[in-house]
């Protein structure tokens, strides 16, 4: 009797363990679908010099589908382990968005009271353009008229985030080149500085890209990005205000090196399911690559508080010898041509 009172005794203090370390730690699966169907008007062929319409299907548009993993750890005293693995994949084809498998985020860090540091591979910034843009950066959106500049990732990262200090927040990382060349060639640093309050917030970001040499070469690419902005909610309504700089000035003479970008939109929910997207873009070009104004509306109608329906549509006005596409693609019109594109489809979260 008194063994089987300890034995007894022992499997409950091991599962009593067991409990006590899983309400310690966690680790949740997530992800998201998104799939529609994709139009764009005149896209030019350089090869024929002619032009022609584009269908597709198409997984996307309105925001990534991804699957990721991330844990969390109670260490005591107010600190915290945490870990995300994030990969980013296209449904229509059933191909990652990226080299490797999870090439969206894969970090590790610790949170406490003094703020979160994370070591790894993030898209912190893009998150912070993501604020900005009344799209939430779909295809056409606040990346379009920069070619995607403000979408990219921060490989071998290092990040450091303050807490909230009164609506406050800094978040400052380096990605490190690693090239025994110089320490400067293929980094990458950014600095974000956030306010919110109930009613409205301000950002502003401010991230460099060099290329191999520790230069900035490609206006699109390998660059100085400056952004400021802000939002507003008045009720059921969100203004969104915002302006990008972008600068290249080790880029070969006479072609452009510097762009600015300027934004406004809204989003107003009709009623509990219904919200309705409106947005308008300008940017110019130095150098003679010249001026794109785009407009687009949309819908988003939410079947459920993880499903959703989506709809996009929007119309560039190049000018000079801009050739900017209607959405964040390759598929460009003639140079000062226009563009007209949609997409509809439907997003299921998990």
């Amino acid at each position: 009797m008194a063994r089987r009172t300890i034995q007894w005794l022992g499997t409950a203090l091991a599962f009593g363990t067991a409990l006590a370390a899983q309400a310690q730690s966690s680790v949740t699966l997530y992800g998201r679908v998104v799939a529609g169907v994709d139009y764009q008007s005149n896209v030019y062929d350089p090869a024929t010099g002619g032009s022609g319409n584009l269908w597709r299907a198409v997984g996307n548009q309105w925001g990534t589908s991804m699957l990721g993993f991330k844990g969390e750890e109670d260490l005591g005293g107010g600190l915290h382990a945490l870990f995300t693995l994030e990969s980013g994949f296209s449904i229509d084809d059933a191909r990652f968005n990226g080299a490797g498998f999870f090439n969206r985020r894969t970090f590790v860090g610790l949170r406490s009271g003094w703020g979160t540091l994370k070591l790894g591979k993030d898209l912190s910034i893009s998150d912070a353009h993501w604020a900005l843009d009344p799209t939430g950066q779909q295809f056409i959106g606040s990346a379009t008229l920069v070619r995607g500049r403000n979408w990219g990732g921060h490989d071998n990262m290092i990040s450091y985030e303050t807490p909230s200090w009164g609506g406050l927040r800094v978040l400052a990382l380096t990605g490190l080149g690693e090239q025994p060349q110089g320490a400067s060639r293929l980094r990458k640093d950014a600095l974000s500085v956030s306010y919110t309050a109930p009613t409205f917030e301000l950002r502003a970001i401010y991230d460099v890209a060099r290329d191999a040499n520790g230069r900035f070469s490609d206006l699109y690419t390998t660059s100085r990005n400056l952004t400021l902005g802000g939002t507003v909610t008045l009720s059921a309504l969100k203004l969104f205000a915002g302006y990008e700089q972008l600068s290249a000035p080790d880029s070969a003479a006479g072609v452009p090196n510097k762009a600015r970008q300027y934004w406004m939109g809204a989003r107003y929910k009709v009623s509990g399911p219904l919200t309705l997207i409106g947005a308008g873009y300008r940017t110019t070009v130095n150098n003679g690559g010249g001026s794109a104004n785009l407009f687009m509306a949309g819908a988003d109608y939410a079947l459920s508080k993880r499903t959703l329906l989506y709809a996009s549509v929007g119309n560039v006005r190049n000018g000079g010898n801009a050739n900017f596409s209607v959405e964040t693609t390759n598929n460009n019109p003639a140079p000062g041509g226009s563009q007209t594109g949609f997409y509809v489809g439907m997003a299921h979260s998990f």
